[in-house]
């Protein structure tokens, strides 16, 4: 969310300290302030100061720019008509704080009362009002029909044990896991994350012995907790998110990718034996298939689609899996011209005819013999030949579990694995490097950039069309370069005169020349694909690169090629980890818009791809009944 004047934040706390501070720093943006406080004359204060930073931006309104309204936040009434009054004034709510909360003022092995006033009240404040206040908010933003960011106020003792106090420490580990337990509401627009700063000199820190703050590095600057609340509502990508800020390291999102893995549970695997659809799975007596009957880089007049009789039983250690989405690939016209039997030593037109499409998603229609860790009805992908079929059968040990039959599943498969294992193991990507990815904007270009980001990395991306730059700007690539505005070279050269630490090619051609030429010192070179060469008229032909080993020698540079059936034991890792930041909402998957529905789409998907016009991953819908039935579940 852009801070602009005009948008309205309702602050709980908004009368000292931190939530002062906020106020003040979104009065300096012209955005309309709701001050909820206990302390009147404070809120009072506050208003003032925002009116007057206001004005600068709004000399003449017909309603106040700011607002304070007295509020006990543990009492429910009050706080909803604080949310009422705001909604009433402004029309919506865009910011929500939650930063209402206190200490315990009396340790809790002392306390020799009901902790009425005290530890319970400690927690009412701190947990069970940011609870109430984040409801609250919620309903205030589905009313509106708007989106909108809510940021409650943790603290780094809700991350780890504050032995002074543990009520406190408590209360803020509860907003710490209730506001990460919130993403999906991104799903609805509204993003919920949690802040979490070491101690920042209010009065509330100052009851803190000084030798104990030195210890952890002194106070927290004010102004980096109002720069962290600012990233929250600022960056799209923060949803469920927890930003600790220390005086030590500065800021870092909570927990590391390192802690994380300790305790997370795969979704696919968390998910595949509770989460079965219930759909109608009868299985028919004969099923439709797309099948390559002529040997040709031209799809369309080298496959055919075939009806085939459905035999049951089920082979043992095998299941039927009734297809939902299929992928489609640069590489299925390699496959319908035989390029890849080119090791076989049969004669190729003895393979004819063989099953057409690589990757796709759907449902076990029904389980062979052995197979006891899967069941009827389970969502799985699988990356094998012949998914371009509305049923086909395939031996358990290749079928990987998923959390659902998704459009954006596909799109992890071949693009997205490509993507994730080609840059760790293959270019060894490490943050704080220059990234290029070629055909950025396509299958697995996508997935690349944002790969790269969420690495650290700075990430530069080639595409054609405005349509592709603009999406590669919202997927946050930091340079565009569409080559129908200008040359990519030219590019390179001027703003890159060291060289590009990594590229990811798919292009090949031109396209490789250019990429290696603007490689830096040590730099790697991974090359996927070439895509450009692939419907040539007289075919693939192999091109030369006299004195590349000249080229590589003199910079200690890689060029490594990454054929995504080697790694294949990584496969259900690194497909767990990108739905992991799929559902986080830390990755975006970008599917083209064109609907291709049913096997007779097939061709013209595949043409449509290698068109250049496409934009994210291109799906073919097998079964177009799926969505409507997914609607009535």
């Amino acid at each position: 969310m852009e801070l602009k004047p005009g948008l309205s934040a309702l602050v709980t706390g908004g009368a000292s300290g931190i939530g002062k501070a906020l106020c003040m720093a979104l009065a300096e943006k012209g955005i309309f302030v709701t001050i909820v406080d206990f302390s009147e004359k404070n809120g009072m204060e506050v208003k003032s100061l925002v009116e007057e930073e206001n004005a600068k931006f709004h000399p003449v309104l017909k309603f106040p720019s700011a607002m304070f309204i007295r509020c006990d936040v543990t009492d429910t009434r009050e706080l909803t008509g604080a949310f009422k009054k705001h909604l009433a004034t402004y029309g919506g709510l865009d910011i929500c704080i939650n930063n209402a909360g206190i200490g315990n003022p009396v340790p809790f092995y002392k306390d020799q009362t009901d902790g009425s006033d005290s530890w319970r009240h400690t927690i009412n404040v701190n947990l069970m009002a940011i609870i109430d206040c984040t409801r609250l908010a919620i309903q205030t933003m589905q009313v509106a029909q708007k989106p909108g960011v809510i940021i409650s106020m943790g603290s780094a003792s809700g991350l780890y044990p504050m032995y002074a106090d543990p009520i406190y420490s408590a209360s803020k580990g509860g907003v710490v896991l209730f506001t990460r337990s919130l993403v999906s509401y991104k799903r609805q627009g509204i993003r919920i994350n949690v802040l979490c700063p070491e101690f920042v000199q209010t009065d509330l820190a100052s009851k803190v012995g000084s030798k104990f703050i030195n210890l952890m590095g002194g106070y927290v600057p004010m102004e980096m907790v109002v720069k962290g609340a600012f990233q929250l509502i600022s960056d799209e990508s923060k949803a469920g998110s927890c930003l600790w800020i220390t005086k030590r390291r500065g800021m870092e999102y909570w927990p590391s990718p390192l802690e994380e893995a300790k305790y997370l549970v795969h979704s696919s695997k968390a998910r595949r034996s509770s989460f079965l659809f219930s759909l109608n799975l009868q299985i028919p007596e004969s099923f439709e298939k797309l099948v390559v009957h002529t040997m040709s880089h031209k799809f369309r007049s080298a496959t055919s689609i075939v009806r085939m009789p459905l035999r049951l039983p089920i082979k043992p250690d095998h299941v039927l899996v009734k297809i939902i989405y299929a992928g489609v690939n640069a590489s299925d016209v390699n496959f319908s011209s035989g390029r890849y039997f080119s090791g076989n030593n049969k004669d190729l037109g003895s393979l004819l005819p063989f099953d057409a499409g690589f990757e796709a998603v759907g449902i076990i229609a029904s389980v062979g013999d052995s197979v006891d860790n899967l069941k009827v009805g389970t969502p799985v992908a699988l990356m094998t030949f012949g998914s371009y079929a509305e049923f086909t059968m395939v031996p358990s040990k290749h079928i990987l579990p998923v959390a659902r039959p998704d459009p954006e599943v596909v799109a992890m498969l071949t693009s997205g694995l490509t993507a994730s294992i080609a840059l760790e193991k293959a270019a060894q990507m490490v943050s704080g490097e220059v990234v290029l990815v070629t055909a950025a904007a396509g299958g697995t270009g996508q997935f690349a950039v944002q790969l790269a980001k969420i690495a650290g990395n700075k990430v530069v991306a080639t595409c054609g069309g405005g349509e592709k730059a603009k999406l590669l700007r919202d997927l946050g690539v930091d340079r565009v370069i569409d080559y129908k505005a200008e040359d990519i070279k030219t590019v390179l050269k001027k703003e890159f005169p060291k060289g590009v630490d990594i590229i990811y090619e798919s292009v090949g051609g031109e396209m490789f020349d250019l990429c290696l030429n603007a490689l830096a010192v040590y730099g790697r070179l991974v090359v996927i694909g070439m895509i450009s060469q692939y419907q040539g008229e007289e075919g693939w032909k192999p091109l030369n690169y006299t004195g590349i080993c000249e080229k590589l020698l003199a910079k200690s540079q890689t060029v490594a090629g990454f054929f995504l059936v080697q790694y294949s034991q990584l496969w259900q890792q690194h497909l767990d980890r990108l739905f992991h930041l799929f559902s986080l909402g830390k990755l975006k998957v970008a599917i083209d818009p064109k609907r291709f529905l049913g096997l007779h789409s097939v061709a013209d998907a595949v043409e449509y791809l290698h068109s250049g016009k496409s934009i994210g991953k291109v799906v073919v819908c097998i079964d177009p009944t799926f969505s409507q039935q997914i609607a009535k579940l």
